[in-house]
């Protein structure tokens, strides 16, 4: 007898995935084909082509030398074609961080007409955190010093902007179907003069589930209850675990988790390098070679004390379709507790 679909709530966000269970049964072909690394054209990110990027806020040179030359292990420079507006010289402010100053319902009083078609300047930074001198067009072609190197860039420059943000996301468009417009492997920092809402409604539920628990941690109680049950347990460090979510939205979706609770990714050391690396071989072992994918840290908001940072893999393995669109509710074919079970026998564990 078929398995009826269900729906699951993710902990953290309160978002709704529809598992149907029984489609899974069908013979499915995830098309994970990745175009190979080609240096056809002159690659602006590869060391030597230092001139061809705007330049550089930061780089890792171990040995020394001028910016802006070679002889880096990581480098950031300004996006060319930036999402947001520009340096901002004031620092961030909680309450404007959080309030929709933007939204013409709620700034409307009373006898005042709401102006439907206002608009605020973008403003923030948005910058490239190249991961390597070498041309990879994948995270998963970093070796092991190479990814850890990438990680710590990561933490440098979420840091270096935390003071003049509301809100840090970082990303990794890892293939062309994930977004990545230049296929050397880099990540993306956006330093937002907002809070989205998805991260203010995480933040909401890590307060809630703490007055309502009488000082509760929510991402630590998932946690220690996700290693008990062991159903979507990838693997498990003494830092940290990598587990398919409860409510995962996509077909292999992964999470990385602290083992110690703790709000800012940039502020915790090196915790989650390892486990990282650990998720993307667990992927090529499973799919013959890198998916593409997307990756993205969680951190806490400026000011936000009571949050949970985390690393979050979603392979594009899947499209959404138009009920997805429409709903904003996915339905995920491939249930976290099977996909979990494939991913650790490629881990041998």
């Amino acid at each position: 007898m078929s398995t009826p679909p269900v729906i699951r709530i993710d902990q953290l966000t309160g978002l709704r995935s529809i598992l149907a269970a029984a489609r899974a049964e069908r013979p499915i072909e995830f098309k994970t084909d990745r175009p190979e690394a080609t240096r056809d054209r002159e690659c602006p990110f590869c060391e030597g082509h230092e001139e061809e990027t705007p330049l550089e806020y930061w780089a890792d040179r171990p040995g020394g030398g001028a910016p802006n030359s070679p002889g880096w292990r990581t480098r950031s420079v300004p996006n060319l074609y930036p999402a947001l507006g520009g340096d901002t010289e004031e620092e961030a402010s909680t309450a404007d961080a959080f309030s929709p100053s933007a939204d013409p319902l709620r700034a409307a009083g009373r006898g005042s007409e709401p102006d439907l078609f206002a608009e605020v300047p973008a403003g923030g930074t948005h910058e490239v955190i190249v991961h390597t001198p070498r041309h990879v067009n994948s995270i998963v072609d970093l070796d092991d010093a190479e990814l850890s190197a990438a990680v710590a860039a990561w933490r440098e420059r979420m840091r270096a902007r935390a003071d003049e943000a509301a809100c840090l996301q970082l990303i990794v468009n890892d293939g062309p179907a994930a977004g990545a417009s230049l296929e050397h492997s880099h990540a993306q920092l956006y330093a937002l003069d907002f809070v989205p809402a998805l991260i203010a409604r995480e933040r909401e539920r890590v307060g809630a589930y703490r007055e309502r628990t009488q000082g509760g941690e929510l991402l630590a109680d998932v946690a220690a209850e996700e290693v008990r049950r062991g159903e979507r347990l990838v693997a498990i460090d003494d830092e940290a675990l990598l587990i398919c979510p409860w409510a995962s939205r996509s077909p292999f979706e992964l999470r990385i988790l602290p083992r110690r609770a703790a709000a800012r990714f940039e502020d915790d050391g090196e915790i989650g390098v390892e486990m990282l690396g650990r998720a993307l071989k667990a992927l090529e072992g499973r799919f013959g070679g890198a998916p593409q994918m997307n990756v993205w840290v969680r951190t806490a908001p400026h000011g936000a004390e009571e949050f949970h940072w985390h690393i979050d893999i979603a392979p594009r393995l899947a499209i959404k379709a138009g009920f997805e669109l429409a709903t904003g509710v996915d339905i995920n074919i491939y249930p976290p507790e099977k996909a979990t079970a494939e991913l650790k026998d490629c881990l041998g564990s």
